[in-house]
């Protein structure tokens, strides 16, 4: 929690009657909570029920409010200067899931701008977490080494079990984990994958931006190459799971690569804990709490898009 306030106060004295009045002490404080963002992308192109331009999907919102915090949605098609001004008010940033050109798109455009910003805002101890999950963590492989290293793998539609690197148990984002939790990431199949491209690891070891950047914490394989499924940044609070954490407790769709199990939900929760309680620690803040509440998701309905769709929900905007 963060104490973010604005202190209406007034003190004084006068006199009245030979006597001293004292006029009390008011104080003001506005107080908030963990406030992500979570940007949005354009509009599938085969989505019936799209409306506007872009959209995010529920499942993203409910994880992180799972958490404990409060989500602002980060429209597309908006300048760098209101981005910034985003910036310096939420807490965190979540990349998401999706379909997008992550070279050319307008999601890929305000990324940058958000990565960016994150780089020199943690760069002067200013603590600001992203993370991006699947098609994030293809956009922040991009932009950290300004190339497309993506490779085509057959994990459209499949659970795993994540391969742990040396060590990765005891990195940030592990090393909280239950036992038990860990023992079920290791040992299930509970890690939702479906994409169709992968960092390879040949690829990060032959690119030394990526390398130095991002440690490797999990692999997985196809059965023919062996690509990374779960990273975090050496020296950034930038976390990245090429699998998806918030299907499982909040997507329905009936399809090989779903899976509704206690431990996978368990697992969930600790992903959506490690990255609300990273958020936690930046100190950004609202102005006033109308600031805050014209900017929530709260403004917006879900749109219920049935049990079919690969996205039970989503949120549209113009």
């Amino acid at each position: 929690m963060v104490l973010k306030g604005l202190w209406a106060c007034g003190f004084g004295t006068k006199p009245y009657n030979s006597k001293v009045t004292i006029y009390i002490l008011h104080i003001y404080i506005y107080i908030s909570f963990c406030v992500s963002g979570i940007l949005a992308q354009e509009n599938l192109e085969d989505d019936p029920h799209a409306q506007g331009s872009s959209y995010i999907a529920a499942s993203y919102v409910k994880h992180l409010e799972s958490a404990g915090a409060r989500v602002v949605p980060i429209h597309i098609n908006r300048t760098e200067e209101e981005y910034e001004k985003l910036f310096n008010v939420i807490n965190g940033l979540l990349l998401p899931g999706g379909n997008v050109d992550i070279e050319k798109s307008q999601f890929t455009r305000a990324a940058k701008v958000f990565y960016e910003l994150a780089i020199k805002a943690n760069d002067a101890s200013d603590y600001f977490p992203i993370w991006g999950t699947c098609q994030g963590f293809q956009q922040l492989t991009v932009l950290t080494s300004n190339k497309n290293l993506l490779t085509l793998t057959d994990t459209k539609a499949v659970a795993l079990p994540l391969t742990f690197s040396p060590g990765a148990q005891n990195s940030r984002l592990f090393k909280k984990f239950p036992k038990d939790v860990l023992q079920s990431l290791a040992e299930e199949n509970i890690t939702s994958n479906f994409h169709s491209w992968s960092l390879s690891m040949q690829n990060y070891s032959s690119n030394a931006k990526l390398k130095r950047f991002y440690r490797v914490l999990t692999t997985n394989t196809d059965g023919k190459k062996e690509f990374i499924s779960t990273m975090e940044a050496y020296r950034y609070p930038f976390y990245a799971v090429q699998w998806h954490p918030e299907k499982s407790p909040f997507e329905w769709i009936e399809k090989a690569g779903m899976v509704h199990t206690l431990s996978a939900i368990k697992a969930t929760f600790y992903t959506a804990h490690f990255f609300v309680s990273e958020a936690m620690k930046n100190h950004h803040q609202f102005s006033s709490q109308s600031e805050e509440e014209k900017a929530l998701i709260y403004n917006y309905q879900p749109v219920f898009k049935g049990l079919n769709s690969i996205f039970l929900q989503n949120y549209y905007f113009d």
